[in-house]
């Protein structure tokens, strides 16, 4: 991360003065995602739940990270559910692609990985989906959320884990455990 911000104040500092003329183009020019992402960062990193961990694999590469969400209470207490994100290059006027890495019995997560998060659609019928107003903060805290405030069994993405959970609450907790050590310690 400090590689990038580095380069963006040393390309700030370039700005104006004849060296730039001379510097590659990509040393020159930042996208302006990757501008956006040194500053969300930062806050993101200020501000991150207590239950999460970010990682960045490369440094140089914000727009693909890794997040870690560990729940303290709930259903899923006690597991370690992996996410990577990528951010493509038209953000923030699209939302983040995210995909959950740990297999889960979860009704807003298929167990391939796909979910369902208002805020990861680019357009969403509840006015609640993505708006270039949002942050990767919002997408961390939402993502978080999926495990308490924000797990809904009434509009289901894995529509067979909602039903179990309908059907029978005890043997969903047992199979969400099961899955928890398997998968997600």
């Amino acid at each position: 991360m400090l590689t990038l911000a580095s380069k963006l104040k040393r390309d700030d500092g370039l700005k104006g003065s004849r060296a730039s003329a001379t510097a590659s183009d990509s040393t020159r020019r930042v996208s302006v995602r990757d501008r956006l992402l040194v500053k969300e960062v930062a806050e993101l990193e200020a501000n991150l739940p207590c239950t999460c961990k970010v990682y960045f694999p490369d440094p140089n590469k914000l727009h693909c990270f890794q997040l870690t969400v560990t729940p303290d209470e709930g259903y899923y207490q006690g597991g370690k559910f992996q996410f990577e994100t990528e951010v493509p290059d038209a953000y923030n006027m699209v939302p983040p692609k995210v995909k959950c890495l740990t297999r889960i019995w979860h009704p807003n997560i298929t167990e391939t990985g796909e979910i369902c998060l208002s805020l990861l659609r680019e357009h969403s019928i509840d006015g609640t989906g993505w708006a270039p107003t949002r942050t990767l903060k919002d997408v961390v805290w939402g993502l978080n959320s999926l495990f308490t405030d924000l797990l809904n069994f009434d509009d289901p993405l894995n529509i067979e884990a909602a039903e179990h959970h309908l059907r029978d609450k005890e043997d969903f907790r047992n199979k969400v455990e099961d899955y928890i050590k398997c998968y997600a310690r």
